[in-house]
């Protein structure tokens, strides 16, 4: 009997303790959230799940230090140090972006996490959407040039890992220096954005190549998805673009030479479990009152460019109104998500207020019992909309500890989901296995 396709799970890091009681420590200093994850990422652990995961970001956003109000938010690499030495099989996933960190840097950070996890680290390869200003550019390039740069950084950082073996650490010789040093080889790369001699000073970790992941989903985006990514985290707020991206994921893979599932396709998933409907969309609805009418009239002109303060609420949005598509926003895919919603449905104001991509970062939004919960999510990989997702906890506690008590085990019970590790990297986790 073939075993059925199974899903994979991973879990976005984040501190919940925003009450004064909970911000400051007995120190007076304000609350890290370090051990409330390090105890989220046992939790998930506990719960057989892929990886957990942390975003990155190099400017100081007001909104998002609101939304964090009382914890320090802190570099995903340096943090992922904590989770490893207090974990023992769990993947961890850093985001590190190619426009600003030198390759070589990149490279010893990564495989430094590696060796400390042993074999457990994944990297979220972003190229940013800002933040020039903080290392010494005028304005961030076009997104073609930094999907340029990413491609040709991130072979950099492969190479660099191959150039210091593994195999190093089992010389034992008279003449060690002289094997060393046949085996540890310069890169000498000259590209159009690097310069780089090598060899890496770390050697690379006997589990191979760390699993590479990617955000992008604009048409740069997919492509260098296609030709390096392991796995992509998506934003389909919907089951359409989901089979969409997936579809075109495939046949761009193809291209590149690769096996069609070469790439697992995650969603992020923004769950508000309850033990029923209206208490789970009770949660959601007190997670999202701090959007005021107008935070939400600017969200929306954020993203698509277009005021719609002088609509009624219930007047429709339709494509004729839209601005140009290829004006300039900050986030074109998800820009091009809501130009899709609207062409397609030709919802109300209202409705577009209340929209994903607008109020939030086009994350598909999950609302329910575990039991509908787990429905969702099954429609979803069945009509293969997704190969797995990655869990953004929503709501009270309450709603996590569901996701972990019940959620899990329907995904068990089905036969798509781990009862135990099999393995103890992530490569074995996700099924990937070098070329």
């Amino acid at each position: 009997m073939s075993l059925k396709k199974q899903l994979c799970i991973g879990l976005t890091l984040s501190s919940s303790k925003k009450d004064k009681e909970n911000m400051q420590m007995d120190d007076n200093k304000f609350y890290s959230g370090i051990e409330e994850q390090i105890e989220l990422a046992k939790r998930a652990e506990k719960a057989k799940l892929d990886f957990v995961f942390k975003a990155d970001y190099l400017v100081a956003h007001p909104d998002l230090i609101a939304r964090n109000r009382g914890s320090v938010i802190l570099d995903p690499t340096l943090f992922f140090t904590a989770i490893a030495r207090e974990t023992k099989k769990i993947g961890v996933v850093t985001t590190a972006s190619t426009s600003f960190n030198p390759p070589y840097i990149l490279a010893r950070q990564l495989q430094s996490l590696n060796w400390i996890s042993n074999g457990r680290v994944g990297w979220n390869i972003v190229t940013s959407i800002e933040g020039a200003e903080n290392f010494g550019n005028e304005k961030m390039p076009a997104s073609e040039e930094r999907y340029a740069k990413a491609a040709e950084c991130t072979e950099l950082v492969k190479k660099l890992w191959k150039s210091h073996p593994y195999e190093v650490l089992e010389v034992d010789s008279a003449d060690a220096a002289e094997v060393i040093r046949e085996m540890i080889q310069p890169i000498d790369h000259e590209g159009n954005f690097f310069h780089v001699k090598g060899p890496l000073n770390v050697p690379e970790h006997f589990s191979g190549t760390m699993p590479l992941f990617q955000a992008g989903a604009s048409e740069s985006g997919r492509n260098f998805a296609a030709s390096v990514a392991d796995a992509i985290f998506a934003a389909t707020p919907d089951i359409e673009s989901g089979i969409e991206l997936c579809k075109d994921l495939k046949e761009r893979a193809q291209g590149h030479g690769r096996q069609p599932d070469a790439i697992r396709v995650l969603p992020g998933l923004y769950f508000f479990i309850g033990d029923t409907y209206e208490e789970a969309q009770e949660m959601y609805r007190q997670a999202n009152q701090h959007l005021t009418i107008e935070r939400r009239y600017a969200l929306a002109e954020m993203v698509l460019g277009l005021n719609l303060r002088e609509l009624a609420l219930n007047e429709k949005v339709t494509a004729n109104i839209l601005p140009d598509a290829d004006q300039a926003v900050r986030s074109k895919t998800h820009a091009d998500l809501l130009r899709r919603f609207i062409i397609k449905n030709e919802p109300t104001v209202e409705q577009l207020l209340e929209r994903p991509e607008v109020i939030g970062s086009s994350h598909w939004v999950a609302i329910g019992t575990p039991q509908e919960i787990f429905q969702q999510i099954m429609e979803r990989f069945e009509a293969g909309a997704l190969d797995g997702f990655i869990a953004i906890p929503g709501g009270p506690p309450k709603s996590l500890d569901l996701f972990f008590s019940d959620v899990i085990p329907l995904f068990v019970e089905a036969g798509v989901f781990r009862k135990d590790y099999v393995g103890s990297t992530l490569r074995e986790h996700l099924g990937i296995f070098e070329a």
